[in-house]
């Protein structure tokens, strides 16, 4: 496991989908450090498999900004206490025994920097539903129980220069100045990257998304996995 996997994104896609063969639904979990590229190849995948997949955030459980702020946590925001673990693992179990009926899934808005609830679904034709978030490979009270949860749990990993990068523009881009932003990178991002990386030799397979092809095209789902 110590060479990160960069086959296209049409392979990763039929892998996953794999996880699906003898399951009415399965869930595969991204895990990795902040800026690794984790929401993107989970949004990539679902793109590419078409309407049988479903995208189900660990952001959607950020804890709002007044319950950070009534447990102290507001300058940790994004830390593995920051989230609603126990609500993310009960929706996870309903995910994979509620396969007749709808499930709304929050989401995180950076906009108004809070949580949203509903944005996405997993209606009930979905085979696989794909998440990801930080900690869900952690070995850790409630993530243990997410993890138990996933067919698989694949680590995505990128260069600390490239995450470092990637970090400091989503702040910039949040409206922080640049020392505030290398700032917030530096006291939170890299301390919740370092505790991330303790989780990697518990996933089932590394992917980098550096230079591997992750362009969304759809899959031909009509015979069953590619």
């Amino acid at each position: 496991m110590e060479i990160a996997d960069r086959r296209p994104l049409t392979r990763l896609a039929a892998d996953a989908w794999k996880l699906t063969a003898h399951v009415p639904r399965a869930v595969v979990g991204l895990a990795g450090p902040p800026g690794a590229g984790k929401s993107t190849l989970a949004r990539a995948l679902v793109a590419h498999i078409g309407e049988q997949a479903a995208y189900l955030p660990l952001d959607g459980f950020h804890l709002s900004n007044r319950q950070l702020e009534r447990l102290g946590l507001t300058s940790r925001k994004g830390s593995e206490p920051s989230f609603d673990v126990r609500g993310y693992v009960a929706l996870l179990r309903r995910v994979l025994t509620d396969t007749d009926a709808d499930i709304y899934v929050p989401d995180y808005d950076r906009t108004i920097d809070e949580p949203v609830a509903a944005r996405h679904l997993v209606p009930p034709g979905a085979r696989l539903v794909v998440t990801e978030g930080n900690y869900l490979a952690c070995d850790l009270p409630g993530w243990r129980d997410a993890y138990a949860l996933m067919a698989e749990c694949w680590y995505v990993e990128a260069p600390g220069d490239v995450r470092h990068t990637r970090l400091v523009e989503r702040q910039l881009a949040g409206g922080r100045t640049e020392e505030a932003a290398r700032d917030w990178v530096a006291t939170n991002d890299d301390p919740n990257g370092e505790l991330v990386e303790k989780s990697r030799e518990r996933c089932h397979r590394l992917v980098s998304t550096v230079g591997a092809d992750i362009s969304p095209i759809g899959m031909d789902m009509s015979n069953g996995p590619q």
